[in-house]
């Protein structure tokens, strides 16, 4: 059996204020190809199908012909709901689903796998939604944690697995001990709840597809994080996009091989003076890119964003990262003021103190002079 293994798919996410639908859409439709052209016999997606609880119409389309086309193509489609989802939004058309698609969202059905039959007999899908501790107590009392809901939840995996007999798979959407955490994420997993999951709660069954993740991880031949289909922040630029492709023969798990997808526009920031970043031809090639620009010039720009996209039209991020530390001398504003005995040391005082302790340059003086010249004649000849 041919298990394609994707997730976190955030479909409606934006990207610095860009809808990413468009990008979606074409990458999902490779997917689709990719399924067909290695005759995959199973596609799972692990969470965050969406990344709101209330998508927009427009992407419950996109999930719909996603959803066809996978089927259409010859596979039989296992999703289950991850912490961005709404398990009941997402769940309410499951029994309206044509026969081949599968969407679990029900806790409380965890034991109860999808079966699917190849040559070597039964492999049972055990689709673990997004399990909420507030939430499962009732299913399981005394759970307060998400490591603590995990284990439970594969308690009752293993259990039904043994009775059953065959080869299984586990499908579930958390934070999972050994992996290397998504820049920005962080904070995301600490508010969301979602604790670290001991890799020791994924023995048994023989893959384990985890969702939640944005970059491809390996935590053990049978445990993996297939990530994001395309990149949702700059944090992610370089890492590969695509899904794990997974093979079952009759003893088990046979081969596990990365198939890389197709990145529509790539992600590069870009770290320079602000007349290098709008000049330098080196960085000619990163026109078409989404470009996030740190200059270093000592002082800020004037529109920035609006300078940098005449020569990057996707720059969707700007940030002033001067290369060397102000000078601070601990003065108050009213104190450099107090302190200057011209009309061109008052400049001086305000440029300081706007610019933390980075006064004006030589031609800003040589402008400051002639203006303060030019004042003095005219008030003289008033």
């Amino acid at each position: 059996m041919r298990i394609m293994h994707t997730s976190d798919w955030h479909i409606g996410r934006s990207f610095h204020g860009n809808s990413t639908l468009p990008a979606l859409r074409g990458v999902l439709e490779a997917l689709i190809a990719q399924v067909r052209e290695h005759a995959v016999d199973v596609v799972i997606v692990a969470g965050d199908v969406f990344d709101s609880a209330a998508p927009a119409a427009d992407c419950y389309t996109l999930l719909t012909d996603t959803l066809v086309g996978l089927r259409d193509a010859g596979a039989r489609v296992v999703v289950t709901s991850g912490n961005h989802d709404s398990a009941a939004r997402l769940g309410f058309q499951a029994r309206l689903l044509r026969e081949g698609i599968h969407v679990l969202t029900d806790a409380a059905a965890v034991g109860t796998p999808v079966t699917i039959d190849d040559a070597d007999g039964p492999v049972h899908f055990y689709g673990i939604p997004f399990l909420e501790p507030a939430l499962v107590r009732t299913i399981w009392p005394g759970v307060r944690t998400q490591e603590q809901a995990l284990g439970r939840a594969m308690e009752v995996v293993r259990a039904d697995a043994a009775a059953r007999g065959g080869r299984s798979v586990a499908i579930a959407h958390c934070f999972a001990a050994g992996v290397d955490p998504t820049p920005h994420l962080e904070r995301d997993i600490q508010q969301g709840g979602l604790d670290v999951v001991p890799l020791a709660h994924f023995d048994g069954p023989d893959y384990v597809a985890l969702g939640h993740i944005h970059g491809r991880q390996r935590l053990s031949d049978r445990v993996r994080y297939a990530g994001a289909p395309l990149h949702y922040s700059f944090g992610e630029q370089g890492k590969p996009r695509g899904s794990w492709l997974v093979e079952l023969d009759a003893d088990g798990l046979a081969d596990v091989e990365w198939v890389e997808l197709p990145v529509p526009r790539p992600l590069k920031t870009l770290h320079d003076t602000f007349e290098a970043l709008l000049t330098d031809p080196a960085y000619a090639e990163y026109e078409t890119a989404w470009v996030c620009a740190e200059y270093t010039d000592a002082t800020p720009q004037l529109e920035p964003m609006r300078r940098l996209q005449a020569r990057f039209p996707h720059c969707a991020a700007v940030v002033h990262a001067p290369s060397a530390a102000r000078r601070q001398d601990g003065r108050t504003y009213a104190q450099r003021v107090r302190h200057a005995r011209s009309d061109a040391e008052l400049f001086e005082a305000f440029l300081e103190h706007v610019r933390e302790g980075e006064g004006a340059t030589e031609r800003e003086r040589e402008l400051i002079r002639d203006t303060v010249e030019e004042r003095s004649l005219a008030e003289a000849s008033a």
